[in-house]
């Protein structure tokens, strides 16, 4: 396997290449998110042209975008990209990316973005980060609703000497202990990676999975598939999300009790209701493709044992 390559850290004053990879975004909350980062000491480089163009539900026709991301990725001006919201459409753009970019960056997002992330790691083995979107969640604010966690942002995008810990916020549906590799992320996503070249590996991770607007029985479907596909073999632990707007249908199970039948008999740790991606709550921010060690007990812990950036 390739080594792990992570990104350079942010520093007070960096930039930072905000870019629409999936959905078209709204320019008041786009606004808003980039005060944010300049509230947080970076400089956000925007095109607007690219930031609020739209194509159907797409913000922009694919070349366009998959343009705007090499741009990105080659541009010595900025440190890391950080997408404005999710939506759907990155897997559009994958398949465009057949030589690794120069120099890693970091590469912030959820959601959509998963496609994006997946691909970078199996690829090229790069370290990305599973958080807030600058119109969707750092717009809302820090420890806000619908926002984003202070706590995890910082450390997972400038720490270069020690891991940190984060409390999950959760509840154990299987104790235990699990050390492995965090990668995963949305749900539906991670499932379409199945039978591409890229597919998913999670073999040793400590598997990321949440979504939203999904009845039970399509979460019991993905849970299932990824069962039958061997994703969950080998696991070292699972966190979910609290998949909102999964509500049961009358006569139907809850997404909790979906989970428990299918992952609790893994003999894995399993942590439910993390704030992360699609959650209410203020969102985490997860470094994928970085050792992490899961305890499964209390609100559930997660010990980030790197780094996952470089000087």
């Amino acid at each position: 396997m390739p080594p792990t390559l992570k990104p350079h850290a942010l520093r007070p004053g960096d930039g930072i290449r905000v870019l629409s990879l999936a959905s078209p975004v709204q320019e008041d909350h786009l606004e808003i998110g980039c005060a944010e980062l300049v509230r947080l000491g970076y400089v956000p480089h925007m095109d607007l042209a690219q930031l609020l163009a739209r194509d159907g539900f797409f913000a922009g026709p694919a070349a366009d975008r998959l343009s705007a991301l090499k741009g990105a990725f080659a541009e010595t001006s900025t440190r890391a990209i950080f997408c404005s919201r999710g939506g759907y459409g990155c897997n559009y753009l994958v398949e465009g990316l057949t030589a690794a970019p120069p120099v890693p960056k970091i590469v912030l997002g959820s959601s959509d973005i998963t496609s994006l992330q997946i691909y970078l790691w199996q690829k090229f083995r790069w370290v990305t980060f599973y958080g807030p979107m600058v119109a969707s969640n750092l717009d809302r604010g820090p420890g806000a609703p619908h926002g984003y966690d202070q706590a995890s942002f910082a450390p997972a995008l400038t720490e270069t000497k020690q891991g940190w810990h984060l409390e999950l916020d959760g509840e154990p549906i299987a104790p235990g202990r699990g050390t492995g590799v965090l990668l995963g992320g949305c749900l539906t996503l991670v499932e379409s990676t199945l039978g591409t070249p890229w597919e998913l590996d999670t073999r040793g991770a400590i598997l990321i999975l949440e979504d939203r607007g999904m009845k039970p029985y399509q979460v019991d479907r993905a849970f299932m598939h990824l069962r039958q596909a061997g994703k969950f073999q080998g696991v070292a632990g699972i966190v979910l999300g609290d998949f909102p707007e999964c509500d049961a249908p009358v006569g139907s199970e809850p997404v909790l009790d979906v989970a428990l039948r299918i992952l609790a008999p893994l003999n894995v740790p399993v942590v439910w209701g993390a704030p992360i991606g699609h959650t209410s709550r203020a969102m985490l921010t997860l470094p994928l493709g970085i050792r992490a060690e899961l305890a499964a007990t209390g609100p559930g812990v997660l010990h980030i044992l790197e780094p996952a950036c470089a000087p």
